[in-house]
C-alpha cells in the first residue's frame, strides 16, 4: 500500500508548542543548542537525527522532565521553562507520552492498564477495573476497540506481543484525553509490519482527533511516509525543518551528514493505513 496521503491537517494557526533559543546541558555536554520550533494542532512532526542528536531530550523539555539551561518553552500557553510544581501537573496531564518500552504494568490486564490513562480524573487511586466509573469503563473499553484490541480486555499485559503491549500503550496515553502526544522511538522494538501499524495509529489520532503528535524515529523510509513535518536535529542543532511532502531522501539524508551511511539504522518500507 501506498504511504498515507499528506492533506493539510493544521487547523489554522493555532500554535500548541512555541519554542525559542532552547539550550540544554548536562554538565560539559550541550544536548540542546539554540533550538526553536513551532508545532500546530493536528500536526504529525517527526524529530530525526543519530542517537545523542537530541530528540529525546528535547521531548522531555516539552513537558518540563528536564528544563531548559536556557531559552523558553511554551506548551498551550503554558511556560514550561517557567511554570512551579502545580502548573507542570496541570500540563502534563494534558501532555500524553508513549515510551519505546511500553511502560505497562505487565500484571494487570489492557483493561486496567488502559484505566491507569485517565487516573488524572480522579481524586483517589483506584484498584481493579471494576473501581473506576462505569463511564470509564466504556472509555476505556473504546480505546482498546480503536487500537483493535477490545478482544484482549481482560488478558494479562505482559502475555502479548510488543506491538500489540505498544498499542495498549497509546489506548492508555488515548484514555488521558492529552492535548499534545509526545512519542519517544514508539517503533524502534518492534518488526516493520507492527512499526507500520503503529504510525497508521498515531497518524489517526493526529488527523481524527485534532491531537497534535511530536515522535522521534530512526527510520527515514517511516518518517517521510506518515510526518507532515520533518526536523532533523544533529549534535543539538536544527539543521531541517520542511514538509515531508515534496522532500527527497536524498535531502532528509543530509541531517546524517559526514556519517557513513552504512552505520545507519535499515530502514522501514512504509506501508499506508490499514
Amino acid at each position: 500500500m501506498s504511504s498515507p496521503l499528506h492533506a493539510p491537517t493544521v487547523a489554522g494557526d493555532d500554535r500548541v508548542v512555541h519554542a525559542r533559543e532552547v539550550t540544554k546541558k548536562f554538565g560539559g555536554v550541550t544536548a540542546l543548542d539554540s533550538v526553536s520550533l513551532d508545532v500546530h494542532r493536528s500536526e504529525l512532526l517527526v524529530l530525526l537525527g543519530l542517537s545523542g542528536s537530541g530528540k529525546s531530550t528535547f521531548l522531555r523539555c516539552l513537558n518540563g522532565l528536564h528544563p531548559p539551561t536556557s531559552g523558553s518553552i511554551e506548551v498551550r500557553g503554558t511556560r514550561v521553562d517557567l511554570a512551579g510544581g502545580r502548573d507542570i501537573r496541570a500540563l502534563r496531564r494534558d501532555v500524553g507520552f508513549i515510551f519505546q518500552h511500553f511502560n505497562l504494568v505487565g500484571r494487570l490486564s489492557c483493561l486496567e492498564n488502559v484505566l491507569i490513562g485517565g487516573l488524572g480524573r480522579l481524586s483517589v487511586p483506584r484498584y481493579g477495573a471494576l473501581t473506576y466509573p462505569r463511564s470509564m469503563r466504556a472509555e476505556a473499553l473504546a480505546h482498546l476497540d480503536r487500537v483493535g484490541l477490545a478482544d484482549f480486555a481482560a488478558r494479562r499485559a505482559d502475555t502479548l506481543s510488543g506491538g500489540q503491549q505498544q498499542r495498549v500503550g497509546i489506548a492508555r496515553t488515548l484514555m488521558q484525553r492529552p492535548k499534545l502526544l509526545l512519542a519517544d522511538e514508539p517503533v524502534a522494538s518492534l518488526d516493520p509490519e507492527n512499526a507500520g501499524v503503529v504510525m497508521d495509529l498515531l497518524f489517526q489520532v493526529c488527523v481524527e482527533e485534532k491531537l497534535t503528535v511530536v515522535c522521534t524515529l530512526h527510520q527515514i523510509d517511516l518518517a517521510m511516509g506518515w510526518a507532515h513535518r520533518i526536523v532533523g536535529l544533529r549534535g543539538g542543532r536544527k539543521v531541517l525543518d520542511r514538509p515531508a511532502v515534496g522532500l527527497s531522501r536524498d535531502e532528509v539524508m543530509g541531517i546524517y551528514q559526514r556519517v557513513d551511511p552504512l552505520s545507519l539504522p535499515a530502514s522501514t518500507p512504509a506501508r499506508g493505513p490499514l
